[in-house]
């Protein structure tokens, strides 16, 4: 294992090692929060009515360079119909999120938590994962990982609750 990839795995584990044993059911509302955002302070509470997409991702995740073009996507697609895409980053350093984002850009709503507490409150325990939060502001799905073979279930979902 490179040294790059210890570390990593170190972060990871260090991150993820506080967080709570189970992650939000379905049906449950959904945790407040209010972070800073590329574009001003980013409030889950000022979303209600609409499906919000909460995706937590980190520039040191593999998995994050694929969601972030199909995230893009969905937000251009279903945006006018309901649907909000709000991806929290949780780099420690604004620096490596930046660096990301010039690579990999993001036509969506972004939040930075450096502190790591809104994971902690959603039991996220690996990037990327999202939750689905319907216009009730009620979690309808977690989902752990991203994979091509997983875009059209994660788009149906979308597209259910939108309804």
């Amino acid at each position: 294992m490179n040294r790059l990839s210890a570390l990593t795995l170190a972060l990871c584990a260090s991150l993820f090692a506080a967080l709570p044993a189970a992650a939000i059911d379905a049906g449950t509302a959904a945790p407040e929060f209010q972070l800073n955002g590329s574009r001003g302070a980013v409030n889950l509470g000022a979303l209600k009515g609409k499906v919000v997409y909460l995706d937590f991702w980190a520039s040191w995740c593999g998995p994050c360079k694929q969601s972030f073009p199909w995230m893009n996507e969905m937000q251009a697609k279903y945006g006018a119909k309901g649907l909000q895409i709000v991806g929290i980053n949780l780099d420690a350093k604004r620096a490596d999120a930046d660096k990301f984002l010039a690579e990999v850009p993001a036509t969506f709503v972004l939040a930075f938590d450096a502190q790591g507490d809104t994971p902690k409150r959603y039991g996220i325990k690996g990037m990327p994962t999202s939750v689905l939060i319907g216009a009730d502001g009620k979690v309808v799905q977690m989902h752990a990982g991203f994979r091509d073979e997983e875009r059209k279930a994660l788009e149906d979902a979308i597209v259910a609750a939108l309804k």
